[in-house]
Formats: structure tokens, sequence, C-alpha cells
């Protein structure tokens, strides 16, 4: 019963942590991305510009590395305290 008490809190301290890692990398980008936009704004820029480029380059964060690499918040802390426990026991 302990284990599945410690599996079930794990992964929902897990979810909690990926869905804030995940949000602070998206606000993060986004700024990024805005700022490149403030630094050298094409000739002709207007605000439908502007957000049709922070947009596309939300898009291609969302299928991005980066974004897939988070996912990694749920193999490698699992990997580390079963590792812990194998070498304990």
């Amino acid at each position: 019963m302990q284990f599945v008490r410690l599996v079930l809190f794990g992964f929902l301290i897990l979810s909690v942590l990926y869905m804030c890692i995940s949000l602070y990398s998206r606000s993060i980008r986004r700024e990024k991305l805005e700022d490149e936009w403030d630094e050298n704004p094409p000739e002709g820029a207007s605000p439908e510009k502007r957000a049709s480029f922070i947009l596309d380059g939300m898009t291609k964060y969302e299928s991005g590395l980066r974004k897939k690499l988070i996912l990694l918040v749920f193999i490698i802390p699992p990997l580390v305290v079963g590792a812990i426990i194998y070498f304990i026991n």
C-alpha cells in the first residue's frame, strides 16, 4: 500500500512540476519572440503582423525539441528513486 501511495503522490507532484516548467518555458519563448520583433520590426509592421509572428514562433515551439525534453520530468526522477531503492536494499 505504501508503494501505491508513493507512486500516486509522486505522479501528482511530477505533474505539477511539469505544468510549472512548461508554462515557464512557454512564457520565456514568447518573451524572446516579442523582444526579437521589437528589436528589428520589418517595414510596414502592424499589430496583426506582430501577433502572426509570435503565433508562428509559438507553433514552432510546440513541435520543437524543448517541449519534448520537458517530458523527461516524468522519467528521470522515478529512475533515480528506483535506483536509490534498489541500491539501498
